[in-house]
């Protein structure tokens, strides 16, 4: 009696978790595909996509902001699409992926590493977006105050895994639409500063294509490897039956509404009332509503942030110090180091960490796409599974490594405006092309030497690509 309480106990703890350092079991992956999409939609009704759209529209034009966001979607769609097939066969996230598709152990924890800082980076501009928009109303409560309290709020509403988010983003969508609803109807009533037509609406001196095109571009590859990516951390739960559709569906829904819905909206009310800020326009549109409406997206998308950085942490601190607490302790080691970011003003720094972001993750979902599809898939090169225990993996495949690395040097280099104003606006796409023809080159000049140690012997047969 007292094994089988144990083997119970140590399920939960596993389930608690959320499986962050091994395969979701089969039996596990038993959620459907609107239901994933659901949450994945917490991080497509952030408000800093109507800034992304309003910023893009009052300095390049709305044009150019519309075929960027068109643009944003297909590339981002197909990436997000791919990364959630092969999160959904193997029950594996990125992190996980990213052991047997191309880094090896220990190099997979540099992505690891690098993916739970962007998240809580995240955590702590949207927090400060929530902050100044509650303390336009209670002027006389400090900063710090709000800081803390909305850094917190977030640590027990990730305690009980995916579970529990898909609980809070499904019942708080429908608030979420009565706001935007609401804004969107309002706007037509309030009178606008700008009369003429909205989506034709270009400033002086900017002209269609160009120079303008290329810099909403590269706005847009600050975030877009990051929501091809996130899918993972939830498709990896999608029962067999809707991987097909439910790829798709998670894949490019998201993407439409953050970069084309969002965005779009975005466009909208920056050109119509001249404001970038959605901090300024949606409290104009919804007065006290309006920093209701800022609360819910931004504990919605801050949610998911936390659940991420806390799965990439315990991945990052179980491959290199063999230390593992569990993802509930991550969970509140993120939200505190996300509070500390937020008291020390993290958007000074926004621009120049984006920047590396978009390279740096762009490149990434690159090379786990090209290792499945092209090296794994066509070239036969290596397993066709993937594999997350040590002691299957060497500590570094030159593969994924060495492909990461460079491209994102380079493209790093160029993003910073040292190759000239192309490269600079381009730099995370040319990066992840560059990646992916290294991945393919390193991958044929090392015959798939270094994916395993050992086979392993208990690979399900439908977790195979």
């Amino acid at each position: 009696m007292q094994s089988n309480e144990g083997t119970t106990q140590a399920v939960e703890a596993v389930s608690s978790d959320d499986y962050s350092l091994d395969r979701v079991p089969s039996n596990e992956r038993n959620k459907g595909w609107l239901s994933i999409t659901n949450i994945t939609f917490g991080i497509a009704t952030a408000i800093f996509y109507f800034q992304m759209g309003s910023v893009m529209a009052l300095k390049f034009g709305a044009i150019n902001a519309m075929i960027s966001s068109a643009y944003a979607i297909v590339v981002a769609g197909l990436l997000g699409t791919v990364i959630a097939y092969l999160s959904a066969k193997s029950g594996m996230n990125v992190n996980l992926l990213s052991r047997g598709g191309g880094f090896g152990y220990i190099g997979s924890s540099l992505t690891s590493l690098i993916y739970a800082s962007n998240f809580i980076m995240y955590c702590a501009f949207e927090g400060l977006i929530l902050v100044s928009a509650v303390h336009h109303f209670f002027p006389t409560l400090p900063k710090w105050i709000l800081i803390v309290l909305f850094g917190t709020i977030v640590i027990p509403l990730n305690w009980f895994g995916i579970e529990q988010l898909d609980k809070l983003q499904k019942w708080s969508l429908p608030l979420f639409i009565v706001f935007l609803l609401t804004a969107v109807v309002v706007s037509f009533y309030k009178i606008p500063i700008y009369t003429g037509s909205v989506f034709t609406y270009m400033p002086e001196g900017v002209t269609i294509g160009g120079e303008a095109l290329l810099m909403c571009m590269g706005m847009h590859h600050g975030i877009m490897g990051l929501t091809a990516l996130l899918a993972s951390d939830y498709a990896r739960f999608l029962k067999p039956a809707d991987i097909k559709i439910g790829s798709v569906m998670i894949g490019f829904i998201p993407q439409i509404f953050c970069f084309g819905v969002m965005g779009g909206l975005g466009i909208w009310f920056g050109v119509r009332f001249l404001e970038s800020d959605p901090g300024v326009y949606i409290v104009l549109l919804l007065g006290i509503g309006g920093a209701l409406f800022t609360m819910l997206t931004q504990l919605r998308i801050n949610v998911t942030n936390i659940y991420s950085s806390s799965l990439s942490l315990s991945n990052f601190f179980e491959n290199m110090f063999r230390f593992t607490p569990g993802r509930r302790f991550w969970v509140v080691v993120s939200g505190i180091t996300a509070i500390v970011l937020m008291l020390l003003n993290i958007t000074e720094h926004v621009d120049t960490l984006m920047t590396f972001q978009g390279v740096f993750l762009l490149s990434w979902a690159a090379v786990l796409v090209t290792d499945a599809l092209v090296v794994k898939k066509l070239l036969k090169i290596g397993p066709n599974y993937y594999v997350a225990r040590q002691s299957y993996l060497y500590k570094w495949n030159p593969v994924g490594t060495v492909s990461l690395i460079v491209a994102s040097i380079l493209g790093t280099v160029a993003a910073l405006g040292y190759m000239g104003i192309f490269l600079e606006s381009t730099a995370a796409f040319l990066a992840a092309l560059l990646a992916a023809v290294l991945t393919v080159l390193i991958a044929v000049m090392t015959k798939g030497k270094y994916y395993l140690v050992r086979e392993p012997h208990d690979i399900p047969e439908e977790d195979k690509l």
